[in-house]
């Protein structure tokens, strides 16, 4: 049986990583988890903060809902409040016809 490289996946993330994953400051990741229940990242003995996959979900939530959506931080809220669920649905969607979107202009222009 060939030798199958296994991918390491990491199990927490720092706060400059996540930070750096959405190309915005370490101090709006700690605002937005004092602003938004959902961001709840467990801390180390020393206080550093330790995000998982799921924490970073929920960043990619508020950042879509504040950042990409033009949301207020309380019109976000209120929309997490209301169905988190839904949010998170219609985000895949749009993040799947972005990706559709740009395969048919990698066609395009491979056909030019």
């Amino acid at each position: 049986m060939p030798y199958k490289e296994k991918t390491i996946e990491k199990k927490y993330y720092a706060i400059g990583e996540v930070a750096a994953m959405f190309n915005v400051a370490t101090s709006l990741i700690r605002f937005w988890e004092s602003e938004f229940d959902i961001i709840k990242p467990k801390k180390n003995r020393k206080g550093n903060r330790q995000f998982t996959k799921d924490d970073i979900e929920n960043v990619k939530l508020i950042y879509h809902l504040v950042k990409e959506k033009g949301f207020t931080l309380q019109g976000a809220k209120d929309m997490l409040k209301n169905d988190t669920e839904a949010v998170r649905g219609r985000m895949e969607v749009i993040e799947s016809l972005s990706q559709v979107k740009e395969f048919l202009l990698e066609i395009r222009q491979q056909l030019r």
